[in-house]
């Protein structure tokens, strides 16, 4: 390691030289309060920007250690660390001109949700073998961001860069990574606010609650294209019979709706906000920041958002619980497909999420295939049920919950059936919840049935062990490429995502990328299954990160983890999935 003084005479020296001239200065600096990390160098001023990262010792860094002593807080504290530094880095970007990308200075951009992130790492004390860590000890602060080197044309612009390094990023570093500087009663907040997220999280399955909405949470948001809450929303209020108080660590009692476990139906008119509440629960399986209007709407963790998915490629499924034979006597219990129907895609869609381990499925009638989810009874009687191959999602809703405890949270504007087998009946009216069990369920008796009763889930294939993609194996520098949450490539094969509705960041969709290129080279062997490869990666991740998928001072500062469920649905998208 060399001093700040070494790099600012390697700066000199290298002054108006060919741009490629910068990897010179690749290696870390002591600049005395952290050390300065140049990990990559762009190799253009229009490439991707150089990649640097700041090192804090714990010591020096100061924040105390009840702030990072559980998985929840330390990644509530490195969210935080995040946002305040990229706000300091906003502030001196770009303030040195040039071609390409010069003086562009940025860290991960953090929406509402709290992610854990390869932005920032917090250190444990505990040695976790994480790549590009310089400092494990308790405390210490490992800050990952971009930098565009500055030039003239092609040619290095060294003394703006100068001004990069040395002028504007120590105040940065001062202002976002010492407890003493920084808002110590804004990062007390938020700690406390992930306590109390925690505490309702881990308090559902004991009342026997699959989700919470807090009375006074505002669920609307500001438009399609912004995720913040929406100014003069009416805010959520519990129907007395679904109301639950739970003392919080923090902010002590706190009231909402407690949604039981079971099959709850949310019904009423357009517009009203039944997919409102429905998108605030797909998306309360992440804490959120204060202010969002959702702090303190949490779901069960594993929550699935279960849709219809036309067109997606499916690998070896057995999906022949809710799809019986096919037409050319096509086999359903090893179910492959490069062009799904609407109603196949839902099927895998929830078989897949039962080998995820998805214990609450959350559908909206209108992202579902309508013959996967009823049929009524006339068509019953005109089209017998020998003649019709799907077995409607209506018919196996109760087993789901009876034999493997699998919930289920439905919205439905147009069909009364789910009256018969819904456990709780909401109306919403004007954003407002109504208990309305008894009325449906006194209305419903006087319509005959949807259908025959069913009874236990019936018997399916449950081992899939993939194997890997035997051509990646001869290629060792793979690309990758990530679309916002749509889609990404690995190797040029593309990946859909835009219907994984709780993939939530473009750093997740790059996480997922890094991730599928890991599992296919290092643990697709044949015989692990695919719950064996999430437990596998969730062990990994958890003692490591994301930093571990990365050799030593090479780690990306823009990737995101995604859940169990996004990764596995990932791997099952793969159209090279080898199965």
């Amino acid at each position: 390691m060399t001093s700040s003084e070494d790099l600012r005479s390697r700066l000199h020296a290298i002054d108006h030289r060919g741009y490629p001239a910068y990897k010179d200065l690749k290696g870390q600096y002591d600049f005395g309060d952290y050390i300065l990390s140049i990990d990559h160098v762009q190799g253009d001023p229009f490439a991707a920007p150089s990649r640097l990262s700041v090192h804090v010792n714990g010591r020096k860094a100061g924040f105390p250690a009840e702030y990072y002593d559980t998985y929840e807080k330390r990644i509530t504290l490195q969210d935080h660390l995040t946002r305040l530094f990229g706000t300091q880095l906003a502030r001196g970007s770009k303030k040195a001109s040039g071609s390409g990308k010069s003086g562009l200075l940025a860290a991960s951009r953090c929406g509402q949700e709290v992610l854990e992130r390869t932005a920032c790492r917090i250190g444990t004390g505990r040695k976790t073998g994480s790549s590009g860590a310089a400092d494990t000890a308790a405390g210490s602060v490992i800050l990952r961001f971009e930098a565009g080197f500055p030039a003239r044309g092609r040619t290095i612009d060294s003394r703006e860069l100068e001004k990069m390094l040395f002028d504007i990023l120590p105040g940065c570093v001062l202002n976002s990574l010492y407890y003493r500087k920084i808002n110590q009663s804004k990062l007390k907040s938020a700690i406390e606010l992930c306590e109390d997220q925690q505490y309702i999280r881990q308090a559902l399955p004991g009342l026997g609650l699959c989700a919470f909405i807090a009375d006074g949470s505002v669920l609307p948001r500001e438009s399609g294209i912004s995720d913040r809450p929406m100014e003069g929303a009416v805010p959520f209020r519990s129907p007395d019979s679904l109301k639950v108080t739970l003392e919080l660590p923090n902010r002590g009692p706190v009231s909402g709706m407690g949604i039981p476990k079971g099959i709850t139906l949310f019904v009423g008119g357009g517009y009203h906000g039944k997919s409102t509440v429905l998108q605030a629960l797909q998306n309360a399986v992440y804490n959120h920041i204060a202010g969002d209007g959702r702090e303190l709407v949490i779901a069960d963790e594993s929550a699935w958002k279960l849709r219809s998915e036309d067109g997606r490629s499916i690998s070896g499924v057995d999906i022949s619980p809710f799809i019986r034979q096919l037409p050319g006597r096509k086999d359903t219990s090893h179910f492959s497909t490069e062009d799904a129907s609407g109603s196949t895609s839902q099927a895998a869609n929830l078989m897949e999420s039962i080998e995820s381990g998805s214990s609450l499925i959350l559908i909206d009638e209108d992202t579902s295939a309508t013959n996967f989810m009823i049929r009524d009874r006339l068509m019953q009687q005109v089209v017998s049920p020998e003649e019709e191959p799907i077995i409607p999602f209506i018919e196996r809703v109760r087993s789901l919950y009876e034999d493997f405890g699998i919930s289920s949270i439905i919205v439905a504007g147009s069909s009364g059936s789910y009256f018969h087998v819904a456990d709780h009946i909401i109306q919403m009216k004007e954003y407002v919840p109504y208990d309305i069990t008894e009325k449906a369920k006194k209305a419903a008796a006087d319509f005959p049935v949807f259908s025959a009763a069913q009874g236990r889930f019936p018997e399916y294939s449950k081992k899939r062990c993939p194997r890997p993609y035997a051509a990646l194996k001869k290629d060792d520098r793979l690309k990758l490429k990530a679309l916002g949450t749509s889609e990404l490539s690995l190797n040029h094969d593309i990946v859909e995502l835009r219907y994984l509705e709780q993939l939530r960041d473009s750093e997740q969709t790059m996480g997922l990328a890094y991730l599928l290129k890991y599992m296919e080279l290092s643990l697709m062997d044949g015989k692990r299954s695919m719950p064996e490869l999430a437990d596998l990666v969730k062990a990994q991740l958890d003692e490591k990160g994301l930093e571990s998928l990365f050799p030593s001072q090479d780690v990306r500062s823009s990737l995101a983890r995604p859940r169990r469920q996004e990764i596995l649905a990932c791997v099952n998208r793969y159209r090279k999935l080898n199965l």
